[in-house]
C-alpha cells in the first residue's frame, strides 16, 4: 500500500490543485457535524466529473488504499470521517444540473449540488425537490442519498429515497454503473435502493436523477404554542387521528425556543414563555385547505393551546421556517460542541419517551434541547457540550447510548436521517440479528470486496463476519 504512489497518480491526471495534503487544508476535513469523531485523512482530492472520481477510485483499488466520500460534511454520524489513514474524496466541486425534464418531471444533478438548488432551478416549470433536510442550503443531493436523509416534509412526500429514480456510481474499482432508470420502470433487484442509504460503503454517487413534484398551489403555516411538551405530542398524535396528513409537523421544546430567540440570525418570533412550539404546515388545493386548518387549529386548542398564529404572507412563513431550519445552528450560541442524536419511536409513545430524554439529560447534568420531526416520530435530543472537557464527553456518550436503548426498547429504531456512520454502529446489534448483519456484510462484499470504500461504517466490528473483509485483506497482504 503506498499513499505516495496515490497521490502522484491522481497529481499527474487531475493536476495538483485538485489534491489537498497541507496540515492547514486537511484538519477541515477531520470531522462532521459531529465533532465527536475526529480523523485527519491523509489527503483530500477534490474532483469535476464521475471520469475524475473514478481516477482516484482506481488509484486507491490499485494500491489497496482506503478512501472514504464526503460531501458537504454536514452529516451527523460520522459518516464521512475516516476510522484509519485514508484518502477523502469530496465532491462538491461537482454541482452541476445536467438535465431537467419538467414534461417528464425528473433532473439529473452532479451529486455535489446543494439540495436547495435543485428546486431554485426547477421552479419556472411549478417543480420542486421535495427532501428538506435542515440543512438543505449547505448540504448536498450526493450526501442525503448516501444517507437517505428526511427533513420536515417528509412525513407527507417522503424520505430520499422516494425521490431518487437513478443514480451513477463509482464502484470501489472505478467501474462506473448506473442503478436505476429515470422512468423508473426497472426490473429485477432493486440495487438502486439499495445503494440509497449505504452511506458511502457501496460506491461514490456522482450523477443522480431525482424526481420532481407539483410545488402545491396553496399552503398555511401554522404556529402553536403549548404550556406543556407533553401536551404538543398528544396534539400531533390526534391530528394524524383525525386523517389529515400535514406536510410537516415539527415541535420545539423551551430549550430551543430560548436559544433560537436569542440568535440574531435565527430569531423566529417564538413565543419565549411556551414549553414548546408546534409548526404545523397544510398543503395542497386551494378547495379544502381552510377547513383543514379550521381541524388542526381545533385539535391543538382542545389539548391545550394557547394560540395560533398563522403566517400571513411569505415572508411571515419563512421566519417561522427559519427558527426550526436554524435550530441546529442556533444552539452553537451555548457550548463549543453539539451532539445531535437521531431516534425514531412509536408516535403514540412520543410523550413518555420525550419526558425520559429530558430526564436523563437532568441525570447526567447536561443541556439537553429538543427539536423534531413528531409526525414521524423522528427525535433529535441535542446536547451541548465541551468537548475539550473529558468528563461531559463521557456523559455525553452514556445519555446517548441510555436514549437509544430506551428508544428501541418501545419498537423504535435506531436512526431516521442521520444514518449509522461510526456514531451507531455498536448499537447495530439492539434492532438486528447476527443472520441480518451477516446478510448486510454478504450485500457489502458484493459491492466492496477490498473494503477499501469508506471502511468502519454501519456494521458493528469486534469479531465474528463483520470482520472477515478486513480479515481476509489482511490475508491478501500478507502474501
Amino acid at each position: 500500500m503506498s499513499f505516495d504512489a496515490v497521490i502522484a497518480e491522481i497529481r499527474s491526471k487531475l493536476g495538483a490543485e485538485a489534491v489537498l495534503t497541507a496540515d492547514a487544508e486537511l484538519l477541515v476535513y477531520e470531522c462532521d457535524a459531529v465533532t465527536m469523531h475526529r480523523h485527519t485523512p491523509m489527503a483530500v482530492v477534490l474532483p469535476n466529473s464521475t471520469e475524475e472520481v473514478a481516477v482516484a477510485v482506481r488509484a486507491c483499488h490499485e494500491q489497496g488504499v482506503p478512501y472514504v466520500p464526503r460531501g458537504a460534511g454536514t452529516g451527523l454520524s460520522g459518516g464521512a470521517v475516516p476510522v484509519e489513514d485514508a484518502l477523502l474524496i469530496e465532491t462538491s466541486r461537482m454541482r452541476r444540473v445536467l438535465e431537467i425534464d419538467f414534461e417528464n418531471r425528473f433532473a439529473i444533478v452532479e451529486a455535489g449540488i446543494v439540495n436547495v438548488d435543485v428546486s431554485k432551478a426547477c421552479a419556472s416549470g411549478g417543480l420542486h425537490y421535495a427532501p428538506d433536510p435542515s440543512s438543505q442550503t449547505v448540504c448536498t443531493v450526493g450526501g442525503n442519498v448516501a444517507e437517505n436523509s428526511g427533513g420536515p416534509h417528509c412525513l407527507k412526500y417522503g424520505a430520499t429515497t422516494n425521490h431518487i429514480l437513478a443514480v451513477r456510481v463509482v464502484m470501489p474499482d472505478g467501474e462506473v454503473v448506473d442503478l436505476g432508470r429515470a422512468d423508473q420502470w426497472t426490473t429485477g433487484y432493486d440495487l438502486r435502493g439499495a445503494f440509497v442509504g449505504s452511506e458511502g460503503t457501496l460506491g461514490i454517487a456522482t450523477e443522480i436523477t431525482v424526481r420532481l413534484v407539483p410545488t402545491p398551489p396553496a399552503i398555511r403555516t401554522l404556529l402553536f404554542p403549548f404550556p406543556e411538551l407533553d401536551a404538543s405530542c398528544e396534539a400531533v398524535g390526534a391530528i394524524i387521528r383525525s386523517g389529515i396528513v400535514p406536510a410537516a409537523l415539527e415541535i420545539l421544546d423551551r430549550n430551543t425556543i430560548e436559544a433560537v430567540e436569542a440568535s440574531p440570525t435565527f430569531r423566529a418570533g417564538y413565543p419565549t414563555d411556551a414549553a414548546a412550539v408546534l409548526l404545523v404546515e397544510l398543503d395542497g388545493l386551494e378547495a379544502g385547505i381552510e377547513d383543514q386548518v379550521d381541524s388542526v387549529t381545533t385539535i391543538c386548542r382542545q389539548h391545550g393551546a394557547l394560540e395560533v398564529h398563522r403566517a400571513q404572507t411569505a415572508q411571515e412563513r419563512a421566519a417561522l421556517w427559519r427558527g426550526r431550519k436554524g435550530a441546529f445552528g442556533a444552539m452553537g450560541r451555548l457550548a463549543p460542541d453539539l451532539f445531535v442524536q437521531d431516534v425514531v419511536v412509536p408516535r403514540t409513545r412520543l410523550p413518555e419517551i420525550i419526558r425520559e430524554v429530558v430526564e436523563i439529560g437532568a441525570r447526567h447534568g447536561l443541556h439537553v434541547s429538543n427539536v423534531f420531526h413528531a409526525g414521524d416520530g423522528n427525535l433529535h435530543p441535542n446536547i451541548t457540550y465541551d468537548r475539550r472537557d473529558a468528563d461531559q464527553v463521557e456523559r455525553v456518550r452514556r445519555a446517548g447510548k441510555e436514549i437509544i436503548v430506551r428508544c428501541v426498547a418501545v419498537g423504535g429504531t435506531l436512526s431516521g436521517e442521520h444514518g449509522i456512520g461510526l456514531d451507531k454502529a455498536e448499537y447495530m446489534t439492539l434492532v438486528f440479528t447476527e443472520d441480518d448483519l451477516e446478510s448486510m456484510a454478504k450485500l457489502r462484499e458484493v459491492f466492496n470486496p477490498r473494503a477499501l470504500c469508506n471502511p468502519g461504517k454501519i456494521l458493528p466490528s469486534g469479531g465474528g463476519c463483520f470482520d472477515r473483509q478486513a480479515s481476509r485483506l489482511a490475508t491478501e497482504d500478507a502474501q
